[in-house]
């Protein structure tokens, strides 16, 4: 079954390796030298370690193979892999969900007690970053290892406006970036997820952390530093939702009966000396945001009716209203705001597709009021702001679990 996710023409070259200890899978764009020092980490792993590197085939080194592996340390084998591209219909992150299944698959075939994906470029960070996202697993009996980015405040807003904060509420786990997309991996993991007839069915990045957690694993997170991130596409965030947070609801309702007995949080164990990250670059053009949220009110109301309850329709239209200077989202009207999407996608109330894109004014009022507020903050400043939104989620909980229980009952 794991052979039906490999490439066909990389699953010759597995067949040929036979076994490994560990699989490592590179799907960020690095150079040469990079790709070169990666492996030069590698080989520092205590052990005498079978390790097979799935290296794209944008990459200018993956022809190395044992023979310039250390005859005492770790054995390294490098096998060809596709590049990631976007598929026929256009969604890169069907592509990228069907390369994660392929090193999945890998791992299992080969029999790997553990893995690791490499999918960023980090800024200033030493190829020593790779072999810390596996130490977790290989020396401390970790099954998850999550990267915990030093983030700007203005970069990665989707991950720090909902997919950290829901993912927290829901499972109990504070883990910065849930959803990766650099990750260290064990057999255990492997197994959970095998054992799970429709984990296949949903994207392994936004099932993986939920997985691990429902299934008792262990999870903890390391610090990598920051990571070079193309500035944000405002004109495209429609289709960046219904590409992320289609999969991540989809878990959501897969494991119900698992969050729904979880209450608070706590942290993960972290592994690593945070890293800063370099001055901000990036801008938010406030205005602009607060026109998309104005349209969105006057065009959309309709759909959201059939989406949010009366209360919050009332909040939004008042805010509406708010001058930019006044404009302000309540943290825990945006979590709720967040609740009600999840729910209406299960419900299937409209299509849904088209009701994760109705969302973007929504997204980009509460990008607007979040920008106004950290405008001067520095980093820590940040992350207390980050922190009041994540216990507003946890304190919207119990909204969230009504609803959810009761949709017709319950609509305040």
């Amino acid at each position: 079954m794991e052979g039906d996710f490999i490439p066909e023409q990389a699953l010759e070259k597995i067949e040929q390796v036979d076994a490994a200890d560990l699989v490592v899978g590179v799907l960020a764009d690095l150079d040469q030298e990079t790709v070169a020092a990666v492996h030069e980490a590698l080989r520092t792993l205590q052990g005498d370690l079978r390790i097979v590197v799935l290296s794209s085939d944008g990459n200018s080194v993956r022809s190395q193979t044992d023979s310039a592996s250390s005859a005492t340390g770790p054995r390294l084998s490098v096998v060809s892999w596709p590049s990631i591209a976007p598929d026929a219909s256009g969604a890169p992150m069907q592509s990228i969900s069907a390369a994660y299944q392929s090193i999945f698959a890998a791992g299992e075939k080969l029999g790997a007690r553990a893995g690791c994906i490499i999918a960023s470029n980090l800024e200033g960070a030493t190829p020593q970053w790779v072999r810390q996202l596996m130490q977790p697993v290989l020396e401390g009996e970790f099954d998850l290892v999550a990267p915990h980015y030093a983030r700007r405040k203005f970069e990665g807003l989707l991950n720090s406006s909902i997919l950290c904060p829901l993912i927290r509420s829901l499972y109990g786990k504070r883990i910065q970036n849930p959803l990766g997309p650099d990750l260290g991996f064990s057999r255990a993991l492997f197994g959970a997820r095998g054992s799970d007839r429709n984990a296949n069915r949903i994207h392994p990045l936004a099932s993986l952390a939920p997985v691990a957690i429902c299934d008792n694993l262990r999870v903890c997170q390391v610090h990598v530093g920051p990571r070079l991130l193309p500035p944000t596409d405002w004109t495209n965030i429609s289709s960046l939702l219904v590409q992320v947070l289609g999969p991540v609801f989809l878990a959501m309702e897969r494991n119900a009966a698992c969050w729904q007995k979880t209450r608070g949080s706590v942290p993960v164990p972290g592994f690593g000396e945070p890293l800063a990250a370099s001055p901000e670059t990036a801008t938010v053009d406030v205005d602009r945001l607060l026109n998309s949220f104005q349209l969105g009110i006057r065009d959309l109301q309709e759909i959201w009716g059939l989406v949010l309850p009366p209360a919050t329709l009332l909040e939004l239209r008042k805010l509406s209203r708010a001058t930019k200077e006044q404009f302000q989202m309540p943290d825990e009207l945006w979590a709720r705001i967040v609740y009600d999407f999840a729910l209406a996608h299960r419900l299937r109330t409209i299509n849904r597709e088209h009701l994760l894109r109705s969302m973007t004014p929504l997204y980009l009022g509460w990008a607007a009021s979040y920008a106004k507020e950290v405008e001067a903050a520095q980093g820590a400043g940040v992350e207390r702001r980050l922190e009041r939104l994540s216990t507003a989620y946890e304190v919207s909980k119990p909204y969230l679990l009504s609803r959810w229980r009761w949709p017709d009952r319950f609509n305040p």
